[in-house]
C-alpha cells in the first residue's frame, strides 16, 4: 500500500502526529515502491519508532557516548539511526526519509526467511540493536498507524511484536495417538535437542544456558501442534517477552509445555481438558525464535527433563 504524504491527516494516531504520520508516510511509500508487502511496509514503521520515534533527528547515540564494537562513535542519524560513515549512504540521504526507508528495506529484504520471524526479529537483523526484543513494544502502534494511513485492514495481530501468518485458520487437525495414550507433539525433524547451549537470538550468544525442550522444524508457520497426552491447560497465553505457550497438566506429576506460538495460534484456554492427540495450537516464532517451530518440553515433579528419552520410553519418537 501508499500513502501520499502530502495527504497525512494530522493526527494523532496512536500518539504519533504531524512529521511523526508524515515520515511514516514515507516509509510505506518505499516500501510499496520496492514492491514489498504491508507486513514488511508495517515492519518498517515499528523500526523507525523504535529507533526515531518517527522523528528524523539530526544526531544520534554517539551524543550519549555510545561507540560501536572497535570502540568509534556510531555516527547515527535519521529515521533509523543509520550509520553514514559504515555504508549506509551519506549523510544528506540518511537524513532523506524517503531514501534512508528505501536503504532500510533493502537491507531488510536480505534477512534470510523473514517471513517466519517475528517482527522485532527481522528489525533486529536489518538493524542489529544490542537487544533483539527493542521493537516488539512499537508493533501495535505501528499496526495503528498503517491502518489508519491507508484506511485498510491490514489483518495483522496486536500483542509484542506477533504477525498472523499466511495460512493461517481452518480445520484442525488429529494427531496420532498409540495404544498407551501418548502422541507426537508435533510434526518435523529435531532442530535443537535438550542441553546446555549458548542463546542463539542474543548478540555474542549470551550465556551457557540450559534449552530445556527439544525443537521440532515444522517447516513453515501454523503446523498444528498436538496435545502429548490427555490432560487440563494450566496455562494458555504470551509471558513477558512474547513467547505464547501452552502449558499442560496430564497427573501424575507430569507437565507438557508448547512454545513459540502467536497469540492467534494458541487454541486453547485455561481450565480447557484436551485429550492426548488433540491440535492445541499452531507453530510460530513469537519470542527468542529465529524461525516458526515448536520448542516442546516435558517437566516431571516440577522440572524439565530430556523430552526424546521420556517420549521414547511411552513408545513416540520425537522427529
Amino acid at each position: 500500500m501508499t500513502i501520499d504524504p502530502a495527504t497525512v491527516p494530522a493526527g494523532p494516531i496512536a500518539g504519533y502526529s504531524g512529521e511523526q504520520l508524515v515520515n511514516a508516510a514515507y516509509i510505506l511509500k518505499a516500501g510499496a515502491d520496492l514492491g514489498l508487502g504491508v507486513r514488511d511496509q508495517t515492519i518498517g514503521v515499528m523500526t523507525a519508532m523504535g529507533e526515531s520515534s518517527l522523528v528524523n533527528v539530526n544526531y544520534g547515540d554517539d551524543l550519549h557516548g555510545v561507540t560501536n564494537p572497535d570502540g568509534t562513535l556510531t555516527c547515527s542519524l535519521g529515521l533509523f539511526q543509520q550509520q553514514w560513515c559504515l555504508g549506509w549512504g551519506t549523510q544528506d540521504e540518511v537524513m532523506d526519509p524517503y531514501i534512508s526507508a528505501t536503504k532500510f528495506f533493502t537491507a531488510m529484504m536480505k534477512v534470510e526467511n523473514r517471513d517466519s520471524l517475528e517482527p522485532t526479529g527481522v528489525a533486529h537483523r536489518t538493524q542489529r540493536n544490542a537487544n533483539p526484543f527493542h521493537y516488539a513494544k512499537y508493533w501495535d502502534a505501528a499496526v495503528a498507524v498503517v491502518e489508519q494511513l491507508s484506511g485498510v485492514d491490514t489483518g495483522l495481530s496486536a500483542g509484542n511484536g506477533n504477525q498472523v501468518c499466511a495460512g493461517e485458520g481452518g480445520a484442525t487437525l488429529p494427531g496420532q495417538v498409540n495404544d498407551g495414550g501418548w502422541a507426537t507433539p508435533g510434526a518435523g525433524p529435531v532442530k535443537s535437542q535438550y542441553g546446555m547451549r549458548y542463546n542463539p537470538g542474543q548478540i555474542n550468544h549470551g550465556q551457557l544456558r540450559l534449552h530445556a525442550g527439544t525443537d521440532l522444524a515444522a517447516g513453515s508457520c501454523n503446523g498444528p501442534i498436538w496435545s502429548a497426552r490427555a490432560g487440563t491447560v494450566i496455562f494458555a497465553g504470551l509471558v513477558s517477552d512474547g513467547t505464547g505457550i501452552i502449558t499442560v497438566d496430564h497427573g501424575d506429576n507430569i507437565k507438557t509445555k508448547y512454545l513459540h506460538m502467536y497469540r492467534s495460534g494458541i487454541l486453547v484456554s485455561v481450565g480447557d481438558k484436551v485429550a492426548a492427540g488433540q491440535q492445541i495450537g499452531r507453530t510460530g516464532s513469537s519470542g527468542n525464535s529465529t524461525g516458526c517451530h515448536l520448542h516442546y518440553e516435558v517437566h516431571l515433579n516440577g522440572k524439565p527433563v530430556d523430552p526424546e528419552p521420556f517420549m521414547a520410553e511411552v513408545g513416540i519418537k520425537l522427529g
